[in-house]
């Protein structure tokens, strides 16, 4: 069973997402918060594996919640972020700071459980054609080279161009004729290198540091 927080300032928003989750017989929302400030004590006594968590509130807003919460938590849940809009600097940052993905409000239930489910599992849920444009519009100066001290190797920056377009391992490993398990270490040695705790961070950082170059 997976076990999801609801992080929401909108009571009607947090009626809807709860509806939702709770139709499935594999995830259950074990609470709720209508501000970044209750998050880091509902983590601690309820242990979620998901905190399903909207970026907008007035008070403390998702994205300082975020940070605060994969910095200083014993043991850090997912966080999926929950947006209105897709394009938005919040949305970047809380990627940058360690969230797994977004899903937008609008989406449908099927989606919204798809991805809790996708970052409960430790995937990321990446978006490659926004994750362009929130890096293109978000980004430091994206020269390449900007951290030459991040040791890549000339394969693992193959691999981490084709993670920033939403390849699967699998689908690395067939672009690259490598085997699945060569790939998979790859991958691990590329979020190591770049401290990244997951793909879409690691996808951040490719933006941020250059060795990927956004449309723009």
């Amino acid at each position: 069973m997976t076990t999801v927080l609801l992080v929401d300032d909108e009571e009607l928003v947090r009626v809807g997402l709860r509806a939702v989750i709770d139709a499935q017989p594999d995830l259950r929302v074990v609470g709720e918060a209508a501000d970044g400030a209750e998050v880091p004590p509902l983590v601690a006594r309820l242990r979620p594996d998901v905190v399903l968590m909207d970026v907008r509130m007035p008070a403390i807003d998702g994205l300082q919640a975020t940070r605060h919460l994969l910095a200083h938590a014993a043991a850090p849940p997912r966080v999926l972020v929950i947006t209105t809009f897709e394009n938005d600097e919040y949305v970047y940052e809380a990627l940058r700071a360690g969230a797994s993905g977004f899903v937008l409000k609008r989406a449908r239930p099927a989606q919204l459980v798809d991805a809790v489910r996708v970052v409960a599992r430790g995937d990321s849920l990446l978006f490659p054609a926004a994750i362009r444009r929130l890096a293109g519009a978000y980004a430091g100066g994206g020269e390449a080279g900007r951290l030459p001290g991040v040791p890549l190797t000339g394969r693992e920056l193959e691999v981490l161009r084709l993670m920033a377009t939403g390849r699967s391992n699998a689908e690395i490993a067939a672009d690259l004729v490598l085997g699945l398990e060569t790939v998979k270490t790859h991958v691990g040695n590329v979020l190591a290198k770049l401290g990244a705790r997951d793909r879409t961070q690691a996808v951040i950082a490719a933006y941020e540091y250059g060795f990927v170059t956004p449309a723009r």
